[in-house]
């Protein structure tokens, strides 16, 4: 790769700290492995008192491996390494850790259970709870954040801190410290001794940080003591590529970096070696509409392209098939599968699309783990109800569904491993209206006997009241129970081919199959595959051919999104989706998914507010809208119709499409 003038200024930067701006295949790495070659060749550094920091152990060291590759392995002393293992290295120095005095993620899963029961909570979705209140715990630390202010989004804040404290003492107890705690206590150690922080201001005398827009509060703290006297801070981020808030990651930081170090200077990699002019272009025009980030003017060595194809399909399967048809189109035209990726927001969407993939023999892999909607706790309800209805007695099966909904059945009614209702009754034989309850499950179970699995689930939903529980649930949860519906209009789905519930289970059985091969093939890597991948995990990779699949709200921003700064890091993340492909996006949207209206996400009407771009003949309206609805005359009403559905925190292009902006077109006073 040539070197272009601005990674040039980069990388002949000598003392003081500096920002560098790199956008989406600008050459980051380059500029990085560069500058420390530079530093040691032409201003005469010792190799170790260079520190070179990245995210992860992966990209440590292919970091390290790129800069010996460069330099010939000539300078072994440079320290390439994670956040927390450099501040882990001084934690060894100065308390003696080891490894053995990190906690294992099997066994923080595990006080987490332990706490739970302790505190006897009912928790039905335990494995995302967990997932859930360690974020939180990771957050708090990562802040530095006072438990008296903290507000959990999980549970009550009483409870939190009770999991909290209960957590810590468990991990004091038994000498364990958690990644977060590496950074805390290094922080504490590095703020309350100046004679240890010296020696490790004279050990790493440069620093260069790699993906700084991902840093958090502490860790950045920390970088800042241990930059001082000099700062010779080097930093290489983009603030739009900044989508890990959840985990503390504040673009702020990266935003206010020259407000830090107010002599620092500023490098913006201007030009992107990876995708088409177009495909940046129309990256850049969705996220300009953010507020808070540095602006850029970045242009492609590789000129023109294609049009971004936008296209709404009236409901998922429609979707699935046309993505399976495409990339077949693409494999027939001489592209590898491997050049080939499907994007999605939420590690739950593709399902059936991996089914679609497999009904075609599409060979795949996939980034993330897939969770088994068979393996979700809802499934398990629905599963014990059919099995019960199927004749199965087992004990495990009634303490399932005994209360879900509410029955008000006692644990203590199922000593035995094997239950009858004779026996239950006769528990409950001096309370009539317990008896009552015992006789409608009996004849609820009678009914489900007879019905198609479709038939028996939207039973169990309506008839018996499962959704009446499900909603009492989510209160409980402080989540909103359309979470839990998707989850069951999903499997009720599933169901549907399905005429007998031995079938449907036979299906279950080989789905699982097919999740446990592909789980095997993470590990393997095959690279003859077309690659499946939220958002989140396809940072830092590129692709010819990408398709952003379920483009529409709540799902893309997602419904989690409620305020401002959670709505741009949103779009931030469709952003870097968009900017992994290099020659080819596609971009699809659905009207309905699991017999649920949806609205086409606000990123697509965003794309197409380029107005420079819908005039008549552009492909990419009329494909996705129809033939003759624009005209160029009519460009400021658009404008000023599409910024009071964004001001209104909504953008139903499916209604406006159909009944108001073919109104604008017409002049009618519709605005």
């Amino acid at each position: 790769m040539n070197i272009n003038q601005s990674q040039i200024i980069a990388i002949q930067h000598n003392k003081g700290p500096m920002l560098v701006l790199a956008g989406p295949g600008s050459g980051k790495t380059l500029v990085i492995t560069r500058r420390t070659q530079q530093l040691i060749e032409n201003y005469g550094v010792n190799p170790y008192h260079i520190l070179v920091i990245t995210f992860t152990k992966a990209a440590a060291e292919e970091m390290k491996e790129r800069f010996n590759k460069l330099t010939g392995s000539r300078y072994s002393g440079v320290n390439f390494g994670t956040f927390h293992a450099v501040f882990f290295t001084i934690l060894k120095y100065a308390y003696h850790y080891n490894a053995s005095n990190i906690i294992r993620d099997d066994l923080k899963y595990q006080y987490f259970k332990e706490i739970i029961e302790q505190l006897q909570l009912e928790i039905d979705d335990e494995k995302e709870f967990i997932s859930g209140i360690s974020s939180e715990i990771s957050l708090v630390k990562g802040e530095r954040l006072s438990l008296e202010h903290y507000y959990s989004i999980n549970c009550s804040e009483e409870v939190f801190k009770m999991i909290y404290e209960a957590y810590e003492k468990k991990l004091r107890k038994s000498h364990f410290i958690d990644f977060d705690d590496m950074l805390v206590l290094c922080y504490e150690l590095l703020s309350e001794r100046p004679d240890i922080l010296a020696v490790w201001q004279k050990k790493f005398q440069y620093i260069l940080i790699d993906e700084f827009q991902d840093i958090n509060k502490v860790q950045y703290d920390i970088i800042r003591l241990l930059a001082k006297p000099e700062n010779n801070l080097f930093i290489v981020g983009d603030d739009d590529q900044s989508i890990y808030r959840f985990r503390g990651a504040k673009p702020e930081i990266m935003l206010n970096f020259e407000k830090d170090y107010p002599d620092g200077k500023r490098i913006l990699l201007d030009t992107n070696y990876r995708s088409t002019q177009k495909i940046i272009d129309y990256a850049a025009t969705l996220v300009k509409n953010n507020s808070k980030r540095f602006p850029k003017n970045i242009k492609a060595a590789n000129q023109g392209g294609e049009d971004i194809k936008i296209k709404v399909f009236q409901e998922l399967k429609e979707q699935n098939s046309m993505v399976v048809a495409n990339i077949l189109q693409y494999f027939r035209d001489g592209m590898a599968f491997s050049d080939m990726a499907v994007l999605f927001r939420t590690n739950t969407q593709p399902r059936a699309l991996i089914e679609k993939l497999m009904e075609y023999n599409v060979p795949f892999q996939m980034k993330d783990m897939i969770p088994n909607i068979y393996d979700h706790w809802i499934a398990g309800n629905i599963i014990a109800y059919i099995k019960l209805a199927m004749g199965s007695r087992e004990r495990s099966l009634f303490l399932q569904i005994a209360n879900r909904p509410k029955r008000y059945i006692s644990r203590e009614c199922f000593p035995n491993s094997q239950v009858e209702l004779n026996e239950l009754r006769e528990y409950y034989s001096d309370k009539e209206w317990m008896l009552d309850r015992v006789h409608k499950l009996e004849y609820d179970l009678q009914l489900l006997k007879e019905m198609t699995p479709f038939a028996a689930i939207n039973y169990i939903r309506k008839g018996i009241g499962y959704e009446d529980y499900l909603a009492e649930y989510a209160d409980y949860r402080r989540i909103k129970v359309d979470e839990l519906l998707e989850t069951l209009n999903e499997l009720q789905e599933t169901s549907r081919n399905y005429k007998t519930f031995e079938d449907w289970f036979l299906h279950i059985e080989d789905y699982k199959e097919e999740l446990k091969r592909q789980y095997e093939n993470m590990q393997k890597r095959n690279k003859e595959c077309v690659t499946l991948a939220t958002m989140h995990s396809s940072k830092g990779l590129e692709y010819k051919v990408v398709f952003i699949t379920d483009a529409n709200e709540g799902i893309t921003p997602h419904r989690k999104a409620m305020v401002e700064a959670d709505m741009e890091e949103e779009r931030r993340l469709f952003y870097v989706a968009m900017t992994r492909a290099k020659e080819y996006l596609h971009i699809y949207s659905v009207k309905e998914r699991y017999n649920k209206e949806l609205a086409i996400s606000r990123f697509v009407g965003e794309l197409l507010l380029d107005l420079e771009r819908l005039v008549p003949g552009s492909q990419v309206f009329h494909k996705t809208f129809g033939e003759g609805i624009i005209k160029s005359n009519h460009q400021d009403k658009i404008t000023i119709y599409f910024d009071r559905l964004k001001k209104e925190r909504t953008l139903d292009l499916n209604f406006c499409i159909q009944n108001r902006l073919l109104s604008v077109m017409e002049n009618k006073n519709t605005l």
